[in-house]
C-alpha cells in the first residue's frame, strides 16, 4: 500500500485578501486555527480555492511558509504546486519540498490540451525529481483534459505518485480506478456533493471547499463512515448537501470566500479575472447560511 498522506477531510483552503489585493495574513491565521481547532485532518495550500492561478512564486511560497510554522506538524500540509508548464510545476514543488511540506496536489496541465501520454510524461518527469508524495488533481471542468482511469494506473506504478483528487465528477471512472488500481494509489473526492458516493468505493476522503465554512461537519462525515456507522454519514452528507451545493453557485472560490466573509472572517475579494457575488447568488447564499445556522 502506498503511503497514506491524511485520511478523512482536507480543506482547500482560500486565500483571504486585504482591500488592495495583498494577502491578509492575519486572517489566514485565524482561518488555520479555525480548521485546526475543528478537526480538519489536512490542510490544502495554494490550490485552486486558494486562487494559486493568481499567485506571484514569491506570494506562493510565503504562505506555504507561513502554513507550515503556523501548523506546526499538528498536520499535514499539502501544497498546491500545478502548472501547465512542466518545469514550473517542477520549480512549485521543488520550493514545497525544500520549506517542509508534507505533499503535492499537482492538477493536470491546462490550455494545453495534452494528451493521455503527455499526461503521463508531465507526472512522471516531476515525480522523479521530489521526493514528497504527490496527488495527481483532475478537474476537467476546469482545465480541458481528465485523466482517465488507465492513465491512472499507469501513474500508480510510480512510487511517488500516491493519490488522486478526482473532480471528473464521473463517478464510472471512480470504481474504474479503484477497479484498477487497488490500494495501489488512493483516491480522495475533489466534490464535496460526492463524499459519501466516494467513501463507498474505497476512497480515503475529500479535499473540500465545503470545509472551509463547516470543518467540524466535513470531517464528521468523513469519520463517522470510517467508524462504520455508514448510514449516519449518509445522513449528515444529504443534510448539508444543499450549502455544499450553494457553495458553487458562482465560480469557486467565489462564493466560498463571500460565505467566510459573512461569517465575519475577512478574507475579501477575488482577484481578477474573477468577480464577486451577483445580487441574485449573494441572497441565495445568506439564506442558506441562514437557515443552517451557521456560526463562526
Amino acid at each position: 500500500m502506498k503511503k497514506l498522506i491524511f485520511k478523512g477531510s482536507a480543506v482547500a483552503l482560500v486565500t483571504p485578501m486585504n482591500k488592495d489585493g495583498s494577502i491578509n495574513y492575519e486572517s489566514l491565521e485565524k482561518l488555520i486555527d479555525y480548521q485546526i481547532q475543528n478537526g480538519t485532518d489536512a490542510i490544502v495550500s495554494c490550490g485552486t480555492t486558494g486562487e494559486s492561478a493568481t499567485l506571484s512564486e514569491k506570494e506562493h511560497s510565503e504562505i506555504l511558509k507561513f502554513t507550515l510554522k503556523k501548523v506546526n506538524g499538528r498536520i499535514p500540509v499539502i501544497a498546491g504546486t500545478g502548472s501547465n508548464n512542466t518545469q514550473h510545476a517542477l520549480e512549485l514543488s521543488q520550493n514545497a519540498e525544500k520549506l517542509g511540506c508534507d505533499a503535492l496536489l499537482i492538477v493536470t496541465p491546462y490550455y494545453n490540451k495534452a494528451s493521455q501520454k503527455g499526461i503521463i510524461e508531465h507526472y512522471t518527469y516531476i515525480a522523479g525529481r521530489v521526493n514528497l508524495p504527490i496527488i495527481t488533481y483532475t478537474v476537467p471542468s476546469r482545465t480541458g483534459v481528465n485523466i482517465k482511469p488507465e492513465t491512472h494506473f499507469e501513474l500508480s506504478k510510480h512510487p511517488n505518485i500516491v493519490a488522486t483528487k478526482e473532480a471528473s465528477g464521473n463517478i464510472s471512472d471512480v470504481a474504474k480506478i479503484k477497479s484498477l488500481c487497488g490500494d495501489n494509489l488512493h483516491i480522495y473526492s475533489g466534490n464535496d456533493d460526492q463524499i459519501v458516493p466516494f467513501l463507498s468505493l474505497g476512497a480515503m476522503g475529500v479535499i473540500s471547499v465545503f470545509s472551509n465554512v463547516c470543518p467540524k461537519e466535513c470531517h464528521e462525515i468523513t469519520q463517522t463512515f470510517f467508524d462504520g456507522n455508514i448510514e449516519k454519514s449518509r445522513e449528515m452528507f444529504l443534510h448539508y448537501l444543499d450549502l455544499m451545493n450553494v457553495l458553487f453557485c458562482d465560480v469557486n472560490p467565489i462564493p466560498v470566500k463571500e460565505a467566510l466573509n459573512l461569517l465575519g472572517f475577512d478574507c475579501g475579494k477575488c482577484r481578477l479575472p474573477l468577480s464577486s457575488l451577483n445580487e441574485e447568488n449573494h441572497k441565495k447564499l445568506v439564506e442558506i447560511l441562514n437557515r443552517y445556522k451557521i456560526q463562526k
